[in-house]
Formats: structure tokens, C-alpha cells, sequence
């Protein structure tokens, strides 16, 4: 498909806000003040009154090809930054939901638009079924920490619709798939059980992996975070006995890209290619700097990545939202394979749900601008159909 033949401005925004805090997670700036960049995509031949939002709780995407394509279908289209753009080692999740609670409420007052959408891209997909949720029955008062959030007087105004786009179930859930489960020590972690160790050559058990084998590495990842979340647990009990409950501590988790699927395509299968996930290498991501929860603070750890304590669980808050909505999947996307699309999919509490495949895709549509074309298309498509393109 041909990209579409709008030209579009891109308007660099700042929106600047106050927050009570009783310390500083992120760096630099004024204590007490958050300011989120973004920039609006907007077509000279615009429809005016209806805005894409875009936000990933670390990634910054401003240029991906889906934006363009969107703005060049007619559409205006905003990513905005949450304040932890490029690192999630101290990220609290139920702060980036005030963050694009923020944007949200800037569009429509400064920018007069009527009706916002949200567009879930990756992990930006279950950041937004957590917002929504939350804008539609508010019930979070604390973060897994037990620090004092108060999302239910934050007043989000809902979205009018919701856009899942090449899009996983959670941040935990992703990360536990992920993390090594061979690992014994988190202290020593070359201490590894050898059988469960997909990288060594010498383990018995090699692709095409067992029934058995899955279900063995599954529980040990499950047990992995576990045995982490415990320890983060006991730590923050530690400083509050000390008198010292705003004490942080920062820790690494190694070996955090290991999921079989990626050597295995007939697990979860789609078009990727074996021994190769979004980041390149799985391997070499395993051990690599930009592995998901490298370095993380204690806070981080529980809001973020514990399997069983972090309140954004896109599947849970799938089943609480109201907006009509669509889930786009890619059938070669090397980063979210189908399950998570039909479990999101399937998990949205009500009928007004379209799900729609592109054929051949990636998972960033990098170098293949006639597939992000294509589901631009589809989303403008189902906007209209819906009477949101006003």
C-alpha cells in the first residue's frame, strides 16, 4: 500500500505540571516539577478535532514509521515522552499513568481537541489499557511499594477509543517470558542450572524444545521473579525499620533475554527468524546493557516488573474498559508474537473489538514503509467506522 498523501507539521510541545513528591526519581530539574516533551504530527489537510496519543513508559518514538504514516493518512497524531524517556531503572509506573493523564488534558484544553484516542504501540499498549482503565473506575491509591499515589483524585479524562499496535500484555509479564531462567544466584550469575541454560551447548535439552522442557524453564522464570521480589520486599522492610522509608538501593538483574521462543520459532509461531528477537542477537541481549530491568531501583522493581505486585497488567485492565477498540498484530514481529494480540484481544470486556493482521511486518515496520502504511490505513479506516474522526 502507498503511503498516504498528506504532508503534515511537526509541532514540538512542552507541558510542564506540579507534583508533591518526597524525592526525586528522575535527574536534574526542579523538585516538585515534571515537564513531558512531545511533538504533534499535524496534517495540512487535518480533520481537526480528533488526536492519536501516543506514550511508551521508556521509549521514545517520535520518529517511528507508524507516526509518519498516520499523519501522512490525514490523521493528527502526538507521541509523547513519559518523564523517564530512555531509562526505566527508577520507573513507577503509576506515575507515567499521571504523565499521560497530563497530555491528555493539555490536548484538549490548549489544543481544543474533542476526542483523544489512545494508541497502545509495544509496551505503550498496556500502558493505555492501564489508563484507561483507571480514567473509567479509579482504585489506585498507593504503589506496590506501599508509597502513596493517589491516581482516584487525578480526575483522568477517558479516551474515546483505543488502539493496540504490535502491542505485548504487560511490562511484567513480557520481562518474566524473558528473564533467564537458568539462573540460580543473582549474586553469582554464572551459577546456572545447565539444563535449563538455552545457551549452552552442552545442555541436554536444544531446540525443537519439549512440552516438558517449557513448562520447566516457564516456572523456574516465574520462580526467578519470585525469589527477586522477595528480596525487594525484605530490603524496603529493612529501611522502614531503620527509620529510613524514602531509602532507594539499586541493583542489576543479569540475563534478562532468554525467552526458548526466540530459538525455538514453533513456539508462539509467526514469520521471525530463529536466534533472533527485536534487539538482535538474543544471546548477546542477554548479557548485553540494554536488556529490560538491567539496573533497577527497588520502587522500579515492584511497580514495573513483579510478576505478581505490578497493578499494570494490561489483561486485568483489558476486562475494565469501555471504548471501542482495535488490536493490530504483525505477523514477522520479532518482539511481540501472537498470543499476546489474541490475548489482549480476547481479554477486552466487551464486543465493539476489531482485531487485524498485517501480513509480513515487523516489529517496528523498519524499512518496510508499505506495511506501516498499511496499518495506518487500517487505523484511519476503523476510526471512521467508528465516528471518531470528527
Amino acid at each position: 500500500m502507498k503511503e498516504g498523501a498528506s504532508k503534515y507539521k511537526r509541532i514540538p510541545i512542552i507541558i510542564a505540571f506540579q507534583e508533591v513528591s518526597k524525592f526525586k526519581d528522575t535527574y536534574a530539574g526542579e523538585i516538585g516539577t515534571v515537564a513531558l516533551t512531545a511533538h504533534l504530527l499535524k496534517p495540512d489537510v487535518s480533520q481537526g478535532k480528533t488526536v492519536v496519543v501516543f506514550m511508551h513508559p521508556t521509549g521514545g518514538g517520535s520518529y517511528l514509521p507508524m507516526l509518519n504514516s498516520l499523519a501522512k493518512h490525514g490523521v493528527d497524531t502526538v507521541w509523547c515522552d513519559s518523564r523517564y524517556r530512555g531509562t526505566d531503572s527508577a520507573l513507577i509506573m503509576e506515575k507515567v499513568l499521571i504523565d499521560l493523564g497530563q497530555c491528555i488534558k493539555h490536548l484538549k484544553e490548549v489544543h481544543k481537541y474533542d476526542k483523544v484516542i489512545l494508541g497502545g504501540w509495544s509496551g505503550g499498549g498496556s500502558l493505555s489499557l492501564f489508563y484507561q482503565s483507571q480514567a473509567e473506575k479509579p482504585s489506585i491509591t498507593q504503589t506496590p511499594a506501599g508509597d502513596e499515589i493517589d491516581i482516584v483524585s487525578q480526575n483522568f479524562i477517558p479516551a474515546d477509543g483505543i488502539m493496540l499496535i504490535a502491542a505485548h500484555e504487560s511490562r511484567h509479564r513480557t520481562f518474566t517470558e524473558w528473564i533467564d531462567g537458568s539462573v540460580i544466584d543473582e549474586l553469582e550469575p554464572e551459577n546456572r542450572d545447565l539444563n535449563l541454560d538455552i545457551y549452552c551447548k552442552d545442555n541436554p535439552n536444544q531446540p525443537t524444545y519439549s512440552e516438558d522442557f517449557i513448562r520447566a524453564y516457564r516456572d523456574s522464570q516465574i520462580n526467578r521473579n519470585r525469589k527477586i521480589t522477595s528480596w525487594v520486599q525484605q530490603k524496603l522492610e529493612d529501611f522502614k525499620a531503620q527509620g529510613e522509608e524514602n531509602r532507594e538501593f539499586g541493583f542489576v538483574v543479569h540475563r534478562t533475554m532468554a525467552d526458548p521462543k526466540w530459538l525455538d520459532p514453533s513456539i508462539d509461531p509467526n514469520g521471525r527468524k530463529a536466534n533472533w528477537c527485536f534487539l538482535g542477537e538474543p544471546e548477546v541481549v542477554n548479557n548485553s546493557p540494554i536488556g529490560l530491568a538491567r539496573y533497577c531501583s527497588l520502587r522500579s522493581w515492584l511497580s514495573q516488573w513483579s510478576y505478581d505486585l505490578s497493578q499494570g497488567d494490561g489483561i486485568s485492565c483489558a476486562k475494565n474498559i469501555s471504548i471501542p477498540s482495535l488490536v493490530i498484530g504483525n505477523t514477522d514481529d520479532d518482539g511481540i508474537t501472537p498470543s499476546h494480540t489474541n490475548n489482549l484481544f480476547e481479554s477486552i470486556g466487551h464486543e465493539n473489538k476489531v482485531i487485524e493482521w498485517i501480513e509480513g511486518a515487523n516489529h517496528y515496520y523498519f524499512g518496510q514503509p508499505d506495511k506501516s502504511s498499511e496499518s495506518a490505513y487500517k487505523c484511519k479506516e476503523w476510526l471512521i467506522n467508528q465516528n471518531l474522526l470528527t
